[in-house]
């Protein structure tokens, strides 16, 4: 899941590994005396040592984020040297490895953490990615290595780390194995849908590497950061459009900013989120491209992940800091340089009408039922999942004691027509278009009319309301039964001329339906 979440502490110095047994790695603490300490507890490879530091396959935390900031450094840094070329199809399939000694080499620094090697896969194809987002190696380099990583506490219950560059630009996770494979088959098709349309709520992979420390392997993706921390996400969502066991579990709800499923929802939002028009087409062509993307990889048990920040409450929130500290707001951070929400789905921001100061960082606007103002970041996440024998098997075995159509393992094509209507159709709503509804007596006190627009109205208060041929206006005044041709034409001339010489044409219906649409679409025109 690429988001920005709740940082976790712990302590800042300990080793990427130490030698050990194929089976077990054990664990050295910077200043210990490399004694072995056991995990007390874990999730998948993810643990904590004794001290409270979380540790990923018996690695501290600390140690694995020094090893990816000196092995970041030295790749990019070597890739600078390379000429820039067009991406060849071998280019998918290079690995290069660097070995990172303690005590330094010709080409590595001396760090004090224990030995490991760094492996970059396909580098020449990633750095194409990140030019097409307009990322530079030296940009690239400051946001990830420049300051320490920030770990974030909800991993989920993947049992993956996440980290999130100081500069909230980019989320660093750790993947298995078996998704980092399943990444470099998909990246020629990957490189080929970017080329075609960057208009995409698909992951932005930056960069996939792999540290070996300890007789493991740790293979890491960089991708774009969804939920920026700058940002206050008051709800958060992750739907797959499934409706069997998606609940938030009570553990969940515990948390300050929990991440609720499909059914919550449901259940807080049924009128859905409203957007205007155009971004509504858009999102919804974007994720129909995209799922059809999806489905020809054979992908499937991915969700949409939406956090909502709410403007009218986050005001609010602001007003009672500012009375309570007496101290301005802190500032909320900048705009992502890279990637946001609304330039996803229409490829660049989209100025009229949209909030594009403090307001935006880039959200999409939207409305809940009530008319309240939001911002809405979403994107498509855990698309490193295939429909492999595992999957069938799992989706056999729910499908015996549920709905089989319910629940979240499916196969590609049924899951991503299941996903897209779900969310085209009950997560996000288009804003219907408002009739022109404005009645001669409201424009009349508008204050910024001026005299002769008022005369106008005051013609069109005499006209008949014709109902055939003319435009969906609805009627203004009372209908007059009666109205003769001689009687409006010369009531018409005679109020915008003020002399009764020129009323001595008769007005056709046509011409008094034209009129009225005309005196309206004046007065209320925008």
């Amino acid at each position: 899941m690429a988001t920005a979440g709740t940082v976790h502490s712990g302590p800042a110095s300990s080793t990427v590994g130490s030698t050990g047994t194929q089976k077990i790695a054990s664990l050295e603490v910077l200043g210990s005396s490399g004694s072995s300490q056991t995990i007390k507890k874990t999730i998948g490879h993810r643990g904590l040592d004794p001290t409270g530091e979380t540790t990923y396959k018996k690695t501290t935390s600390s140690a694995l984020k020094g090893a990816i900031q000196l092995g970041i450094t030295h790749t990019v840094g070597s890739l600078s040297q390379k000429p820039e070329r067009d991406v060849l199809m071998q280019d998918f399939e290079v690995v290069e490895s660097i070995f990172f000694p303690s005590e330094g080499s010709n080409l590595t620094p001396a760090h004090h953490y224990s030995d490991f090697r760094f492996k970059t896969y396909a580098p020449i194809a990633f750095r194409y990615f990140r030019e097409m987002f307009g990322i530079r190696p030296d940009d690239y380099l400051y946001s990830l290595c420049n300051e320490e990583l920030i770990e974030l506490s909800n991993s989920g219950a993947s049992g993956s780390l996440f980290y999130v560059s100081s500069d909230d630009e980019f989320i660093i996770k750790t993947v298995q194995h078996k998704e980092a494979e399943f990444l470099q088959k998909l990246l020629p098709g990957y490189f080929m849908n970017l080329n075609q349309n960057k208009r995409t709520l698909l992951p932005k992979f930056y960069g996939l590497y792999c540290i070996q420390a300890g007789g493991k392997n740790i293979r890491i993706v960089v991708m774009n950061n969804l939920l920026p921390r700058a940002v206050r996400m008051h709800l958060k969502y992750d739907m797959k459009g499934s409706t069997y066991k998606r609940r938030a579990s009570a553990k969940e709800r515990e948390r300050a900013v929990p991440t609720f499923k499909d059914l919550d929802f449901i259940q807080d939002l049924p009128d859905g989120l409203l957007l205007e028009p155009d971004n509504y087409n858009a999102l919804s062509k974007t994720i129909q491209r995209d799922c059809l993307l999806l489905q020809s990889f054979k992908i499937m048990d991915y969700s949409m992940l939406v956090g909502i920040h709410n403007l009218e409450q986050a005001a609010r929130e602001r007003a009672g800091e500012e009375v309570a500290d007496q101290r301005p707001p802190p500032s909320q951070g900048q705009k992502s340089l890279y990637c946001t929400a609304i330039e996803a789905i229409q490829g660049e921001a989209h100025g009229k009408g949209a909030v594009d100061t403090e307001d935006n960082m880039g959200g999409i606007p939207a409305r809940n039922s009530k008319g309240k103002r939001m911002l809405v970041y979403i994107g498509i996440i855990d698309i490193l999942q295939s429909y492999r024998f595992v999957k069938k098997i799992e989706h056999s075995w729910k499908a015996l004691v549920h709905d089989g159509d319910t629940v979240s393992v499916h196969r590609p094509g049924f899951y991503a027509d299941r996903f897209q209507k779900f969310m085209c159709n009950t997560v996000f709503k288009k804003i219907p278009c408002k009739r022109l509804s404005v009645t001669l007596q409201n424009l009349y006190t508008m204050a910024w009319l001026t005299p002769f627009t008022k005369q106008m109205i005051n013609v069109l208060s005499l006209l008949p309301v014709v109902q055939s041929g003319c435009p969906d206006i609805p009627p203004n005044t009372p209908t007059h039964d009666v109205v003769t041709s001689n009687s409006v034409e010369t009531t018409l001339f005679n109020s915008l001329l003020g002399s009764s010489k020129l009323a001595t044409t008769a007005l056709s219906v046509r011409f008094v339906c034209v009129f009225r649409q005309a005196v309206l679409l004046y007065c209320c025109i925008e």
